[in-house]
């Protein structure tokens, strides 16, 4: 669904999470230096109106602020295009780099930009190493996919190679995940040890079911609570429910708590399709992700998290741990926190 004009998250101050936090889902863009022909229109998910806000550039130095803000510290940093340049890219920054030198951007900075992101775009360093993955993009009906796989590994930064996504919501094919040529691209990431992350439609989950069976030594990620109809008058025991279920069923597969943006902002509004996949999947496999910046169609970034926060409040500590931290960490293959996590008493 799309946001009502000024509907906004309301965020709670009780049960506030204090302890190491991954944010496991978000992109970063600048445009600049590439063009991201999916803001133009045309989006399943989005409006015109609400692309046009995403329309400018969201770079490591504007995101990096707003984490430590929330307390986050450490993210993964998702694809958002199927060209071959954007994962070297995203590579690249996490290891430190600025894969686009100002000299290299065509047009200089980019129009009407301003302000802190602008002098920092260009030292991705200053985010104190932020980014702790990257889950990137192949073509995944290509003929060597390993091969694919192994290359980018070899990049600069190709040691933060955690995963693999590809925009099945492009896709007009509910089915394209359990083709043929794709699980043979999916049965060479699970060789190379990356993750899979599934961005689908509800009507494309009983294809990643299939995936999923298939490939039991694949892990799995559904984004964005597999984009249950919230809002749309649907009962949320439909088929979103019944394939989250049969998702759930299958060890190898984990859920992601993000893509707030296209559900009612109000934790009231979401809870039942968290507890929908709370109940399926359980803390061990549920990760939490920010989704920003398409978040910020719906809020700023903290009060996001903030949401999250008031959905797990009746959790353990040790349950709130797997969400905001544990889990990500065991299925994206990320390194360990160099100290251990702080509560407040």
């Amino acid at each position: 669904m799309h946001l009502s004009h000024g509907q906004r998250f309301q965020a709670s101050s009780a049960g506030l999470y204090d302890a190491v936090v991954i944010d496991a889902h978000h992109h970063l863009w600048d445009l600049a230096a590439r063009e991201h022909r999916w803001l133009a229109g045309g989006q399943p998910w989005a409006s015109d109106d609400q692309l046009a806000r995403l329309r400018r550039s969201f770079v490591l130095a504007d995101l990096a602020p707003l984490a430590a803000a929330a307390g986050i510290t450490g993210t993964v940093v998702i694809q958002t295009v199927a060209e071959p340049w954007e994962t070297p890219d995203l590579l690249a920054l996490a290891a430190g780099r600025d894969p686009y030198p100002a000299q290299e951007k065509p047009g200089g900075p980019e129009p009407g930009r301003s302000g802190p992101a602008q002098a920092g775009a260009a030292q991705p360093a200053l985010a104190g190493g932020l980014l702790a993955g990257v889950v990137g993009w192949t073509d995944l009906t290509g003929p060597a996919v390993a091969d694919a796989a192994a290359g980018l590994r070899e990049l600069p930064g190709g040691e933060f190679l955690c995963g693999i996504r590809h925009p099945l919501l492009a896709e007009p094919d509910p089915g394209w995940l359990a083709r043929p040529a794709v699980l043979r691209g999916l049965q060479a990431l699970a060789a190379s040890g990356l993750a899979f992350d599934i961005v689908a439609r509800p009507d494309q989950l009983p294809a990643a079911v299939t995936a999923a069976r298939s490939l039991p030594e694949l892990t799995m990620v559904l984004d964005h609570l597999g984009g249950p109809p919230a809002g749309s008058g649907q009962d949320r025991d439909g088929p979103w429910a019944a394939a989250i279920r049969r998702l759930a069923a299958l060890p190898n597969v984990s859920c992601k708590l993000s893509g707030a943006h296209t559900i009612p902002g109000r934790a009231s509004d979401l809870r039942p399709y968290y507890q929908t996949v709370l109940a399926a999947f359980g803390p061990d496999r549920l990760m939490f992700g920010s989704d920003w910046p398409v978040s910020t169609l719906a809020a700023p970034y903290g009060q996001v998290f903030d949401l999250y926060q008031e959905l797990t409040a009746p959790l353990s500590q040790a349950e709130r741990d797997a969400i905001f931290d544990r889990t990500a960490r065991r299925v994206y293959q990320l390194p360990e926190p160099e100290a251990p996590p702080r509560h407040k008493p």
